[in-house]
């Protein structure tokens, strides 16, 4: 179920790197910051703290960081 606080992230291509996410949802002011967060174990990925900055998010995943969870899914085709 979405709440109020969840973020949907539609992706055009197959995946998008963990602190690009971050950081083109708004979460992170830039992507030094991502970096730092995720660095720091503040992220996680389908409830388990992820340290990779470059991990690849795929359609179906779940993030949360700062109280925040994004939603990935796959952008529809029109």
């Amino acid at each position: 179920m979405i709440k109020p606080s969840d973020i949907i992230a539609e992706l055009e291509s197959d995946f998008v790197e963990l602190h690009k996410l971050l950081k083109f949802e708004g979460l992170a002011d830039s992507g030094g910051s991502a970096k730092r967060a995720i660095a720091d174990g503040l992220v996680s990925v389908n409830g388990e703290v992820e340290t990779q900055k470059r991990k690849k998010i795929n359609p179906g995943d779940k993030v949360e960081y700062s109280g925040q969870t994004i939603e990935v899914i796959k952008k529809p085709k029109i």
